[in-house]
């Protein structure tokens, strides 16, 4: 293993007087790479995995040491998805989305006309699927085979989303958020005002919640009709996160960050800003975890209130993840891999983080029993 690299760094703390969910006795940071926008996924062994600007792949220890790097071409602004084998799917702005092993070693690459920054969606039957700013959205088998690509009208960076029966869902700079069935077939369109450049989240029911950058944040049955919509007041590429009292959290230009379950936005007084294309996470608690512009990550109360807040001074820091057993870990703009234990593990609902689950798959998590 190369421990190449491991650097802890002096982290700087703000911290306000509530703070019930935060152990400060287990925070710390690790140098690896560089403009990292890339939100780590977690493999069932402990490994964390996240793309970086410096073109690599980094496998990161959760005792905190670099495991091995993977290197593209061009830098890396997708997040990656961990699939059941341990396989570590990721794209690349080189224009290549990559399929590499545990030990970080390159198991096959497939190649587009296009970055790749979408992050991939891995369905149970092993399918990954991701677009492309080539304007197409691509499935492959777990092999690396082709088996389908769905032309869009404009480029796609949105991450896609699978719901319970299969279908996947995804949004393009067209303007539309499309549902195409697992062979391909398109099962309807819905247009908006504007690009839609995050990722949909789905709930129990199978439906679907997205933004568009037109100022409205939507919410269509499975059939593809619009249940209802708000407007944001804001551009927002931020992906909505769902709670299980059907209140909705996620990032908005305008300083807001919420939904509650009346479909109103909260106020902004106890809203503060958060990071514009960052999606927060959601405790067990009741705690919302998130990330305002420079350096910060925060968390909210079941009130709206702050908690607490850590002043990291590492620049913007991507969508955090937010582990079972309590740790958050996010990557950041000027290197460092951050982990904290907040003493709260994730929410059981359907899309309580980015990419819905630790893994990254991008599918809605199953109801507990």
């Amino acid at each position: 293993m190369n421990k190449r690299g491991l650097f802890l760094l002096p982290i700087f703390l703000l911290i306000s007087l509530r703070a019930p969910a935060l152990d400060s006795t287990n925070i710390w940071s690790l140098k690896a790479g560089v403009r990292n926008i890339s939100s780590p996924a977690l493999s069932p062994d402990g490994t964390l995995y996240f793309g970086s600007g410096d073109h690599k792949l980094y496998a990161v220890s959760t005792n905190r040491y670099i495991k091995w790097t993977f290197e593209t071409r061009l830098e890396i602004k997708s997040s990656p998805a961990i699939a059941d084998d341990g396989t570590i799917y990721i794209g690349s702005r080189d224009r290549t989305f990559y399929a590499v092993t545990p030990g970080g070693k390159l198991k096959w690459s497939f190649p587009t006309d296009g970055w790749v920054d979408s992050s991939p969606a891995i369905a149970p039957d092993g399918t990954v699927y991701f677009g492309s700013w080539d304007r197409k959205f691509y499935a492959l088998t777990s092999g690396g085979a082709k088996k389908w690509i769905f032309a869009t009208a404009g480029e796609i960076d949105s991450s896609p989303a699978i719901a319970t029966d299969g279908t996947i869902y995804f949004g393009s700079h067209d303007k539309k958020l499309y549902a195409l069935k697992p062979d391909g077939s398109k099962k309807w369109e819905f247009t908006t005002g504007g690009p839609i450049t995050s990722s949909p989240a789905i709930d129990y029911s199978g439906n679907i919640y997205f933004s568009s950058v037109d100022g409205w944040f939507y919410v269509l049955n499975p059939e593809g009709a619009l249940s209802w919509k708000l407007q944001t007041g804001g551009i927002t590429e931020s992906s909505p996160v769902l709670a299980n009292d059907g209140a909705i959290y996620i990032c908005i230009n305008d300083s807001r960050g919420g939904i509650s379950p009346d479909r109103k936005v909260l106020p902004i007084e106890i809203v503060p800003t958060c990071l514009l294309d960052s999606t927060p996470a959601l405790g067990a608690d009741g705690h919302i975890f998130y990330t305002p512009p420079n350096g910060f990550i925060s968390a909210l109360d079941n009130r709206g209130l702050i908690s607490w807040e850590l002043h990291l001074k590492v620049g913007f820091i991507g969508s955090p993840l937010l582990t079972t057993n309590g740790m958050i870990y996010a990557s950041s703009w000027s290197g460092p891999l951050v982990g904290i234990e907040v003493n709260t593990p994730l929410l059981n609902s359907p899309w309580p983080m980015f990419r819905a689950n630790p893994r990254h798959t991008g599918v809605v998590n199953l109801p507990s029993k």
